[in-house]
């Protein structure tokens, strides 16, 4: 496995660890660190990717700064090695939806988790990070995104899935690659409220798509959120044919 580092957004990074044995051109692990007054990671990834992960954050900010720890939903690639993030930042705290921390994270997490009320704005510093419920988008019950106000970036956390080890950030098409993945893995739910929670996240005009699983995307982010948000509605109409 290798890990490297990008930029993706102004102040934001990507950290990105390659595992070429997943899927038939390998599988990346993503997760996203904020570096600022208040410095946030989104995503913590597997236990076992502690050392190369605490060491690509110790690159760009010391590891003991750390002040929110962050994830979509509670999955060991997302949540993995939150009590060692905890351990070595001792003023950080874990900030979720308050449903993720009533159902697993009060207890599961070292510290008390924060509990977070949907729409909830964490200043950083220099950026804004709002809080998104999105029960059962990707999956999970207790699913959210976080949106950076500043750079317009969405950390859409599994959303938009995709196989590979391609570029930092793309411009080019991320909707196919994800129907592909999403053939393969059926990681998403389909319900009636899949496809009209990811158009509500595209009224938010996102210019970075920071994925979890793949390249990130910039351009036009509404689009690419509304063309999902079509592939999981006919994927739920064919179901039910």
């Amino acid at each position: 496995m290798t890990t490297r580092t990008d930029e993706i957004a102004d102040g934001i990074y990507r950290i990105s660890t390659h595992v070429p044995e997943i899927g038939p051109t390998g599988f990346t692990f993503n997760q996203y660190l904020i570096d600022d007054d208040e410095p946030l990671l989104f995503h913590t990834g597997h236990r076992h990717m502690f050392p190369a992960v605490s060491a690509a954050i110790a690159a760009v900010t010391p590891v003991e700064r750390l002040r929110w720890i962050t994830f979509g939903h509670v999955e060991s690639d997302e949540c993995g090695s939150m009590n060692e993030l905890l351990a070595a930042a001792p003023g950080a705290e874990v900030a979720h939806g308050g449903l993720g921390c009533m159902v697993s994270l009060n207890e599961m997490a070292d510290r008390a988790p924060v509990p977070l009320a949907d729409g909830q704005v964490i200043e950083l510093g220099a950026h804004r990070v709002r809080h998104i419920d999105t029960p059962h988008v990707p999956h999970g019950w207790e699913s959210r995104v976080l949106y950076e106000e500043t750079t317009r970036t969405l950390l859409c956390g599994d959303l938009f899935t995709h196989f590979g080890n391609g570029p930092a950030v793309t411009e080019d098409d991320i909707v196919e690659p994800a129907g592909v993945a999403e053939d393969v893995f059926g990681a998403t739910c389909l319900t009636p409220s899949t496809g009209a929670t990811i158009r509500r996240l595209a009224a938010l005009s996102p210019t970075t798509l920071a994925v979890m699983h793949g390249s990130c995307y910039r351009g036009d982010g509404a689009a690419a959120l509304l063309a999902l948000a079509d592939d999981y509605d006919a994927r739920l109409t064919a179901a039910l044919a």
